[in-house]
Order: C-alpha cells, then structure tokens, then sequence
C-alpha cells in the first residue's frame, strides 16, 4: 500500500490519541454533531459509533477482519468505526465524511483478501453493515430484497426457510457478505446453470457520493450495470439488493472423489479440463489440489479432489458421469442425495450432519493468516505441462493449495460486456491460489507471500495473456495500486483495471465520472474517473 504522508500521519497519531466524545476534542464533536444532524431516524446515531476510546472499539473492529494478517497492533485504524442501523445512518455517515475529509471504508463480511474493508494509510471512518442484514424472500415471485450487511449463509438459510425449491447461485463461504460479494461477481456451485450471482441482481439501493439514496431507476442503467462486478465501493455504498431466485430441484447430488499422483490424478486433471466446461448444465466439479502424505513415511505427495455437485439425483448421474467422465469411476457408494441447500453445507465443509443453522453463524469460519491470488486459464494444460506444475509445487517448502473452477454452461452464454465481469465464453475454468501459514510474525510472512508469487510466476505461461487476467473478489493488490489522493491516474490504474475487466474497464471509469467526479469513493484499486 501507498505510504502515509507526514501530514496525515500527524493528523493520524492525533486521532488514535484522541479523548472521549464528550471532551474538547473539536474532531470528535464536529463529526458527531454532523452525524446527528443529517441522521433522520428517531434512533440516535451516536448509540452506534465508536472511537478508539470507547471499550468495545476494539472489539468492534476485529470482528469481522478475516484475514489475520491485518489485524496487527501497527496497522492504521479508522478514527470512527459508525454500525448504522438505518439508511439515513449511512447517508450521514457519508454527508460527514466527506464534509470532514475522512475516506470511507465499506464493510460487509470483513473478507476483503487484502483488508481494503477496513485498512486506509489516510485518516478513514469504517461504515460497519453488521446491523443491516434484513432478508424479505418472496417466493411467490422468485425474488428476495437483502441487506448488505446480510452473509450468504443467512441468504440461503431464509431461503430454505421458505422453500426447498429454490436456491440463489452465489459464493461457498457461508459468512461472506453480500455487500462485496455481489459487486464483484459471486462464483458458485451452480453457475453453469445460472451465471454469477451479479447475473441474477434485479435492483439494488445505494447512497451516492451527495448522500443520495438511489434504486436501479433512479441511478440509471449505467451505475447499475457497474456495481454489478465492477465493485459498489467504487460508486458508493450498497444498502441492499433485489435477487433473483432460481429453481433447484427438491433433490441434489454431491459427491467428492481424491486421486494423489500415484492413482493417476494427472490422467484425470487432464481430462477434467477438456470436458468440465462442456458438461451438462447442472454438473458442477472443481478440482481442490493440495499437499498429502506420501506412500512411504515422511514424503510428501499432491491430491486431487474432484469436489461436485449435480442438480438432480442419482439415477441421471451416475449414467451422466458413466458418458461424460468414465475415467473417474464414480460409485453410487461416492455420492450423496440431498437437498440443495445442505448441499451449501457440503461445500462449506460441514458433512457431519450439522443444522441448517449453522449457516446463520457469522463467526462460522475460522479465521486464517492468507494471501490468495487467482487466474484464468483458456486452453487446457498437457499432461507434460501438468507435471511440471506439479514437480514445482512440491520442491518447495511450502506448497499452496489450488482451486480450479469450471466455467461453460450459462456462462459461455452471456457475452463480455453484460456486466463488468469479463471472463465468460473462452474460459475453461478461474484457479485460485490459497497461501495460509500460522503465526511467525514479518519474517514467516514474508516467506510465504514470496512463495505464493514465485508459483504464480511459473504459472504464467499456462494461463490466460495481454493480459493476464484475475478475478475482483479474489482481490490482488499485486496487480498494482492507485495514487494516493483523489487525482488517480486512469492510465496507471489500467495496469491492473484491465486484468480485472478488461475492456470494461474504460466504461467503469465513464461511469465514474458521471457519479463520483471528485473521486470521494476511492482505495487502493478502486475505479478512478476517466480522463484521457
């Protein structure tokens, strides 16, 4: 991240050392009487800020902060952290930051995987949507309104609260938001039948840079068009989205078959990426890849976990499979009938019989020291190649873990430009690299970072080119960062802009101009406003 300048660290060191609200500290009095004032709802704003001096502002903060690598005693902390519990909340909160020159921080889940949901290097104000997390699910016209501070776990929960027959094709992770999570994409298990989870956004509600509460008609198609999967942080902040529901079959199949390199999980890793993407619609498999013992004491070898999900029961798969995929020998005995939403259960790890329930916990995954990266891949790697790939993962010390997801189905069909999200026909399938390591302070940091990109250079040759492309919600601030200040250079922000979007990129900052000319929205990869 970009530096801090000596005059924001000054007025930084003079916020964290700041006194109680109800003292002389002008900062402090100012903003809460700003809040107040441009806060409509009978409920007092000031029951739901906190500053470093409250006793639960620290609690506060860490709660969702999911990757422990910025949760260090040195990182900068906002001088207000604001939980509002109604929209005229966020209108204020957005009117005064501004009026006081403090950047905002959006936080919905907490699971931004470079921490730019509550990390700033300038004096910032985290907007919390913890309390916001409303669910109206109306089945009777497949549809349902969230609020962003809402996880996915809880969407699906309300859900299947209502119906056994319909699902919303979003994320694994059951405590991701759905603030971020929907501006950015939402891959899932059934997005070859369905597309993104920002493919199936029939409305939304945002406050705009003026304090301005905006629906879809009232922002316009373009604002619309860019916050789904081209980031809402960028054009202001999410209160909720109108979703499309989809139909799910009252029975789903799940199964999970590992081969390591000794059963042949090159073969089927390479066959897998021939006919993954073509599979029928409602077959799901992606591959884990990790570290497992070897056959003998003390080595170590890679395994292969084809993780899957088929809508419909076991009956039409197994004769599917038997066509489609032979080479992997799956058994009635590998598979599980189920419905579809513990089959969310499933793929969040929980197999052991676990309640629904379990879905609405927040505090459900636990949390990890991690740095993730992602690609694209277009043509299928050679059993050669693979076992290049392979020798490499295992020379080092450590070894991340690899997550390929296939693509095809609904997603070949909606073109390029429909929404922000690029990668659609001529991908046959995203990687995700996932680097997680226990506590060792800087040092044992360092290491693993700098074994995560060593592995994502290598694979450089094998991926997607000009240009490398990655995937926003994986967030990489490796790719590049902005300027510090509101004069963000379009072109330098290209860089990495277009590895996110392409040639969408240009139309996101149009847009940008259009809402957000002075650039107030703004983090280390937000879309800047265009300029030639």
């Amino acid at each position: 991240m970009a530096s801090i300048g000596s005059a924001s660290l000054i007025l930084f060191s003079i916020v964290l050392l700041s006194v109680p609200l109800a003292t002389s500290n002008s900062i402090s009095e100012n903003f809460l009487k700003c809040l107040s004032h441009y806060s409509k709802s009978s409920i007092p704003i000031s029951k739901y800020v906190y500053t470093p001096n409250n006793s639960s502002y620290s609690s506060v903060l860490q709660s969702s902060i999911q990757n422990l690598r910025f949760l260090s005693s040195t990182n900068p902390k906002p001088q207000f952290i604001i939980t509002p519990v109604h929209e005229s909340h966020v209108q204020a909160s957005v009117i005064c930051s501004k009026k006081h020159a403090l950047q905002i921080r959006v936080r919905s889940g907490g699971h931004d995987y470079e921490g730019l949901s509550y990390l700033s290097d300038v004096p910032f104000v985290i907007i919390d949507l913890v309390n916001l997390r409303e669910i109206d699910v109306n089945v009777k016209d497949n549809t349902a309104w969230v609020q962003a501070g809402a996880t996915i776990g809880e969407v699906y929960y309300q859900i299947a609260v209502k119906s056994n027959t319909h699902g919303f094709p979003a994320g694994i992770c059951p405590t991701v938001g759905v603030g971020g999570l929907l501006s950015g994409g939402g891959l899932g298990t059934i997005i070859r039948k369905y597309g993104l989870a920002s493919d199936n956004i029939l409305d939304a509600s945002l406050v705009d840079a003026n304090g301005r509460i905006l629906n879809r008609k009232s922002m316009g198609e373009d604002l619309f068009w860019a916050i789904r999967g081209g980031g809402g942080v960028s054009f202001g902040v999410i209160l909720s989205w109108k979703i499309r529901l989809v139909p799910v079959p009252p029975t789903v199949t799940v199964f999970t078959v590992t081969k390591t390199l000794q059963e042949g999980a090159t073969k089927l890793t390479h066959r897998w990426q021939e006919i993954a993407h073509k599979f029928h619609e409602g077959l799901f498999m992606r591959l884990i890849i990790q570290a497992a013992d070897g056959e003998n004491k003390g080595e170590t070898t890679l395994q292969v976990s084809f993780e899957s999900l088929f809508l419909g029961g076991l009956k039409k798969l197994l004769p599917l499979m038997e066509k489609s995929f032979p080479e992997l020998g799956l058994k009635a005995e590998d598979c599980t009938e189920t419905s579809w939403i513990n089959s969310t259960l499933y793929f969040a790890n929980y197999r052991n019989g676990e309640s629904i329930d379990v879905l609405k916990n927040r505090t459900l995954q636990p949390k990890n020291i991690y740095k993730n990266k992602s690609d694209f891949v277009k043509e299928a790697i050679s059993e050669i190649e693979l076992e290049e790939i392979w020798k490499v993962l295992l020379e080092g010390e450590i070894i991340p873990l690899l997550i390929w997801e296939p693509f095809g189905g609904r997603m070949n069909k909606i073109p390029e430009s429909e929404t922000p999200f690029p990668h659609r026909a001529g991908n046959l399938y995203n990687i995700q690299y996932v680097m997680q390591w226990e506590e060792g302070g800087s040092n044992a940091s360092e290491k693993h970072i700098e074994r995560m990109r060593e592995v994502y250079k290598f694979m450089a040759p094998y991926v997607s080119k000009s240009p490398r492309t990655a995937y926003l919600n994986y967030r990489d601030l490796d790719l590049g960062i902005n300027e510090e200040g509101s004069n963000t250079s379009y072109s330098k922000a290209s860089v990495w802009g277009r590895k996110y979007f392409k040639n969408n990129f240009k139309r996101l900052a149009l847009v940008k101009s259009k809402v957000d000319p002075g650039n107030f929205f703004r983090n280390e990869q937000s879309i800047p406003p265009f300029a030639r």
